[in-house]
């Protein structure tokens, strides 16, 4: 791999990401704002919450968005931490959908169908219908062509990027590097500094599954990267919760424990199966679907897992996170209110 192919490598990797702002943009001005409400009055019950969490996020394509959104709600005091929690939750479970679409790209087969449903193939009509209606038609269709236009850009940045990292399968010293993060600690490590640095767990799997077309990512490299990846999200939320409201704070602190609580589990009971029964999957070259499997697997078990325990993050949000003496009084005085109502 030259100096060009690096060059390449990082222009696809700026094309993604583009293209992930540009779709998650006209998707939300599309929705007028509407998306807002949705999640303010949807909320009541806990798993009414984690499917509007994650259907608000595989439209919008980004996890960090509906949180920070959540953030911003419980900043205002439009939402309680109680309804945000399954909201956060749901938001996990939704960005899956992401590298379900990207581990299309590794379609083979010679049938014209199924080579259309290749985003290679695609990604170009959309490209070309989302320019017609940006040049040729009136302002009502500027957000459906965003869309169009954000979605080819997100698409051609990815097999620009899988296209660059190819001849690295000949390259022994990447090889080697890689050989790095078959453990679990230093390859979780490494998936929570990918995606810390650029803010989106959807990229980093998106960037994980492009380095799968080299042939050198085995599955016992790809599996802990990506239950750092799901850490690494947590940044962004932290971020935007500096300088909001305790309770905001509190959002953030929760979409954290949320996914290090999921984690240490997952790779607990994983690796303490792995040992016992020996999965031979591990050492196998690991395929874009496989990413979006293991992915998909790991939101929906930390899900399923700590959804009944929502009511205990809650209070260790708050333990982390103490009352201040005016909170603490409000707080009083709407509990002896509801007392007197009863």
């Amino acid at each position: 791999m030259d100096f060009f192919d690096l060059l390449t490598m990082m222009g696809g990797l700026a094309l993604f990401l583009y293209g992930m702002h540009l779709l998650g943009e006209g998707l939300s001005r599309a929705s007028g704002g509407r998306m807002e409400q949705i999640l303010e009055k949807m909320t009541y019950s806990k798993w009414r919450a984690v499917l509007l969490g994650a259907g608000v996020t595989a439209v919008i394509q980004s996890s960090s968005a509906t949180t920070v959104m959540v953030v911003g709600f419980v900043n205002s005091g439009m939402m309680k931490l109680s309804q945000a929690i399954g909201i956060i939750m749901g938001a996990n479970v939704g960005t899956t959908i992401t590298s379900w679409i990207l581990s299309l790209t590794g379609i083979e087969s010679g049938s014209f169908v199924m080579q259309l449903l290749k985003p290679s193939a695609f990604s170009q009509i959309f490209a070309l219908v989302g320019v017609i209606l940006l040049l040729f038609s009136g302002k009502e269709h500027k957000n459906a062509a965003t869309i169009l236009i954000g979605f080819a850009v997100l698409m051609i940045g990815m097999d620009t990027m899988s296209a660059a990292v190819k001849p690295l399968a000949d390259v022994p010293e990447f090889t080697n590097i890689l050989l790095l993060f078959s453990s679990p600690i230093p390859g979780m490590i490494a998936g929570i500094i990918l995606t810390a640095v650029i803010q989106s767990s959807s990229a980093s799997v998106g960037i994980l599954q492009a380095l799968c077309a080299t042939g050198a990512v085995s599955y016992s490299v790809a599996v802990p990267i990506i239950m750092g990846q799901n850490i690494g999200t947590c940044v962004t939320a932290l971020l935007s919760s500096v300088g909001t409201s305790r309770g905001a704070r509190r959002a953030a602190i929760v979409h954290l424990y949320f996914n290090l609580i999921g984690t240490i589990v997952f790779m607990a009971l994983f690796y303490l199966l792995h040992g016992a029964v020996v999965f031979d999957f591990m050492e196998r070259a690991a395929q874009p679907y496989g990413i979006a499997v293991v992915h998909t697997v790991f939101n929906v078990f930390a899900t399923c897992l700590l959804l009944p325990f929502s009511d205990l993050l809650e209070k260790l949000a708050y333990l982390t996170i103490k009352e201040d003496s005016v909170e603490h009084m409000a707080v009083r005085y709407i509990d002896e209110d509801v007392k007197a109502l009863d």
